[in-house]
């Protein structure tokens, strides 16, 4: 099973020539970063899996850095980093989003809103000349939704990456386990079977 996963996660060339993580450089060459332990895994995967819910973009530079700074897998954080993709995008934000709301007391939209909401993100945005320009309307748009959608965010990834990581550690333990015991059945010999 280790080496499947091995083939399956990018290798330490590929992503010291990646734009993302070249400023890195042989900082990344650590043999820890590497290794296949229970904690590096269950590590790497938990700041993979918080990064790729709570930022939209460069989720990757930030779990390689942090995975870095805690001697975390880094392959396994920068693959866990790929749990928002298109497909999963769209209703990871809208639960967080609604979650927020939830939290924060604010009542649900309704459906004139919605269909009001809806009609106007179809509408071609303003013409709007300057990046400070921009950069507001953008700001205004995001906040609109920001405040509920950040504050779900920030739960749903902190509590992700917390589950993942003792689910991790909790599957490695009980898989070592069983291993060791199943090596030291094959090793005693049944009574009644002795030679």
């Amino acid at each position: 099973m280790k080496n499947r996963i091995k083939t399956w996660l990018p290798k330490p060339e590929d992503l010291q020539k990646s734009r993302w993580l070249r400023w890195m450089g042989p900082i990344l060459n650590h043999p820890r970063l590497w290794h296949f332990s229970r904690k590096g895994i269950a590590l790497g995967l938990a700041l993979g899996i918080f990064f790729g819910l709570l930022i939209p973009v460069a989720q990757i530079p930030f779990a390689a850095a942090l995975a870095v700074a805690l001697r975390a897998n880094v392959p396994m954080a920068v693959a866990s980093t790929l749990v928002t993709n298109p497909v999963t995008f769209g209703p990871v934000y809208y639960g967080a989003y609604r979650l927020g709301m939830a939290v924060l007391g604010e009542d649900a939209p309704t459906e004139l809103e919605i269909e009001s909401e809806l009609q106007a993100a179809q509408e071609e945005p303003p013409a709007i000349e300057g990046l400070g320009n921009r950069l507001r309307y953008t700001f205004t748009q995001l906040t609109s939704v920001g405040k509920p959608l950040v504050v779900g965010l920030a739960i749903v990834a902190s509590l992700s990456g917390i589950a993942v990581y003792f689910l991790v550690s909790g599957i490695w333990v009980l898989r070592t386990r069983w291993q060791r015991n199943k090596r030291l059945r094959s090793r005693t010999p049944r009574p009644g079977h002795e030679t």
